[in-house]
């Protein structure tokens, strides 16, 4: 007759598993919490949104951008500070202008803020 020796839960080992299990579920906590950035790809937020019609002919969009590797406005490179504040002065011709602000990740994605803008000379307005 054959005995089978099943092994011995002990205390111990409950406490070993306990703490690997917990070890392990940290540790891909703590990797999902650091890829968010790399997940959500570049942000870009217009801190001041300008009025659509313009009596002068230049206006500043200003804002931030997260997550980018390059950035453009009307596919002229643009730059940030540190904290990935931009402040860039745009020249509208007579009329309607579109402006695009384009930021790019290292990963190649892409995100676009578009606004448009009509300028009407304040001569114009004023016949």
């Amino acid at each position: 007759m054959s005995t089978f020796n099943a092994p011995r839960i002990t205390a111990r080992s409950i406490v070993k598993y306990t703490l690997v299990t917990l070890f392990v579920g940290c540790l891909v906590l703590y990797i999902t919490f650091q890829a968010r950035f790399l997940i959500t790809g570049p942000e870009i937020t217009l801190i001041h949104e300008p009025a659509s019609v313009q009596n002068s002919p230049t206006v500043t969009l200003e804002g931030t951008a997260r997550n980018i590797a390059k950035i453009t406005l009307n596919g002229r490179q643009i730059f940030t500070d540190q904290s990935g504040y931009f402040s860039e002065a745009l020249v509208l011709e007579n009329g309607y202008t579109i402006a695009t602000i384009t930021a790019t990740d290292r990963y190649g994605r892409e995100t676009n803020v578009v606004r448009s803008f009509v300028y009407t000379p304040t001569s114009i307005l004023t016949k």
